[in-house]
């Protein structure tokens, strides 16, 4: 029996292994190991790809949001609304400057930011919307900047799982005032390690967050803020952009694992499959299914995802407990069923094999695995969204 894992990268390396290994050998050979040519380079060329004017790369797409934000002069006091389900980092950015996240509740059939919803929780200490393209999914951004503009406030981007996908034939990441990435190698277009990049037209938030990610300072040894020490190194930069040739392709791939997965559940009643994009373009970093009979606290999907594990299909749960409800955040006060759509996400999602290389042969081990276990947890059949 072949097992088939969430995400393998090794077929990917496979397939552009010559490339890289002459780009991070010319890095090597240079001496030039932080910034240099080849960081200027992959920036200039990934803010063309986006398509804003301005593009900073850094560390990590943590750090991206927390530069964002600090360029902002985003801080105490203020209020950032955003999403409950999604990786903590949208959340600790917010955090991490003094500012406080305001939660909205999430679209059931899309897994993002209910956008009906923004404008109840929009106070007086409001300074931005950060809607999170979530899986690879746009947010609906009409409404998003409808919002922004009528109550003057700035929108972040936080497009860390959805490089390449588009909302109304403009890429995520420069729609708002800026957009924030992530390199995270099981990322669209991911490194062999940490890195990000935050996007913008706004020249001088763009010269503010490079001071800031360059310990505070535009001229070495002279520094106006405090900073942080958050650079992309040349031999990431290297890798990045010989995948970014290469990202649109992977991308179609995607679609088309995410179109034969749409095919071989048609007959599975238990599930609830993701909806297509209406208003532009998913890249599926995920393809995740919805369980929605599954019951409080995630029994029943989490005995599913143990039983096809030790069938040799391993899925994933993003995300087990929303922010909302993480520990960390319990000084904010929310309680089970303030957000009930994210509550319930928690329990029921479970997120299916996704790459670019994943064959039909595997797709078909996946889906009957799936149908199999489904049958042995007595899950009934599903209401659809």
């Amino acid at each position: 029996m072949s097992v088939i894992p969430p995400v393998d990268l090794t077929e990917q390396f496979r397939t552009i292994q010559s490339d890289v290994n002459a780009a991070v050998a010319e890095v090597l050979a240079s001496g030039q190991y932080i910034n240099g040519p080849i960081v200027e380079t992959f920036a200039q060329s990934f803010g063309d790809y986006v398509g804003s004017e301005h593009c900073i790369v850094c560390n990590s797409g943590t750090d991206a949001l927390y530069l964002a934000l600090r360029a902002l002069n985003i801080g105490s006091g203020d209020e950032v609304i955003t999403s409950p389900f999604t990786f903590i980092a949208t959340a600790e950015a917010i955090s991490a400057v003094g500012a406080k996240p305001v939660f909205v509740d999430i679209d059931p059939s899309t897994f993002n930011l209910d956008v009906t919803k923004i404008e109840a929780v929009i106070g007086d200490r409001t300074r931005a919307i950060m809607p999170v393209h979530l899986f690879g999914r746009p947010v609906d951004m009409g409404p998003v900047m409808d919002l922004a503009a009528r109550y003057e406030l700035i929108v972040i981007e936080d497009c860390a799982q959805a490089t390449g996908a588009e909302w109304m034939g403009q890429q995520v990441g420069s729609i708002g005032h800026v957009g924030c990435f992530s390199f995270f190698p099981t990322k669209n277009l991911g490194g062999c390690g940490d890195g990000g990049a935050l996007t913008t037209n706004d020249e001088t938030l763009a010269a503010t967050a490079r001071m800031l990610s360059e310990h505070g300072s535009r001229v070495k040894y002279h520094h106006e803020a405090i900073g942080v020490n958050s650079r992309l190194d040349s031999v990431q930069a290297a890798i990045l952009a010989v995948k970014l040739r290469h990202l649109d392709t992977w991308n179609q791939r995607r679609t088309q694992v995410a179109d034969r997965y749409h095919t071989l559940l048609d007959s599975v009643a238990e599930v609830v499959r993701p909806l297509p994009v209406t208003f532009g373009r998913s890249v599926w970093n995920q393809y995740t299914l919805r369980l929605p009979q599954a019951t409080a606290e995630g029994q029943e999907r989490n005995q599913l995802q143990q039983l096809m594990r030790e069938a040799g299909v391993i899925c994933m749960v993003y995300y087990p407990l929303p922010l909302h409800l993480q520990p960390v955040y319990s000084h904010l006060g929310y309680q089970p069923g303030d957000l009930p759509q994210a509550d319930a996400a928690a329990h029921q999602v479970l997120s299916l094999p996704m790459f670019p290389e994943l064959g039909e042969a595997a797709q078909v081990q996946v889906v009957q695995t799936l149908k199999d276990c489904l049958t042995k947890v007595g899950l009934k059949t599903a209401q659809y969204c």
